[in-house]
């Protein structure tokens, strides 16, 4: 099946009795791609001409669904070892939010998912996030090992400089506990996603990851 059938025959439940191909083509040519389809908020859903919210809560359905899937999966075992797996996860995360959100993730051993936490919601073109509360948080789920990410939905930017102070600030408050700090991901609204592990420029090339 193309993708737009595979669309098509989600909206058949929703919208019974009614051709829905050209609904179909008109949200994936709206939203460019499946992908951005099914991360749309439902109010972004409901401008589509022949789309109701009752459609659009299926279609968000969907999205939570797989939220749920993969978060499951992460506290199963250690898939979080594998960096496109996390990409995913993390993307699914924040893709499509219209405001910034600051996410962390708690692990335990061989990096087993604990808790996902939306730390802070903030406005458009900024959060924040406090490194003592998610240090605190760290030692009251036991964990071994703390994931960081952000949004930029307006922006392709990757790390601002407040984004890698706070970075620092947090690895050094988690160091002393002998918790890790893993890595710092930015997904920009281009889609990119960016670590700031793997970006040796904006800090100190012998910090220790």
């Amino acid at each position: 099946m193309a993708d737009y059938e595979k669309l098509e025959l989600l909206l058949t439940y929703a919208i019974p009795r009614r051709d829905v191909k050209p609904l179909a083509r008109r949200l994936i040519n709206h939203f460019q791609g499946i992908y951005f389809v099914l991360r749309a908020p439902v109010e972004e859903l409901t401008m589509v001409p022949g789309i109701g919210k009752n459609t659009a809560i299926l279609i968000k359905l969907f999205h939570e669904l797989e939220l749920v899937a993969y978060e499951q999966h992460a506290k199963s075992g250690n898939y979080l070892h594998d960096e496109k797996y996390m990409y995913e996860f993390c993307r699914n995360l924040v893709a499509k939010e219209p405001v910034e959100k600051f996410f962390v993730l708690y692990m335990g051993d061989n990096m087993r998912l604990i808790y996902t936490e939306e730390h802070t919601k903030g406005t458009i073109n900024q959060t924040g996030a406090y490194p003592r509360e998610i240090t605190k948080k760290a030692l009251e789920l036991n964990a071994l090992s703390v994931l960081l990410l952000h949004n930029h939905p307006i922006s392709d930017n990757s790390f601002s400089l407040d984004d890698c102070n706070l970075t620092e600030h947090v690895r050094q408050a988690l160091a002393p506990l002998n918790i890790t700090l893993v890595d710092h991901l930015v997904l920009a609204s281009n889609g990119v996603m960016h670590s700031y592990k793997a970006s040796p420029w904006l800090h100190n090339k012998s910090l220790k990851f």
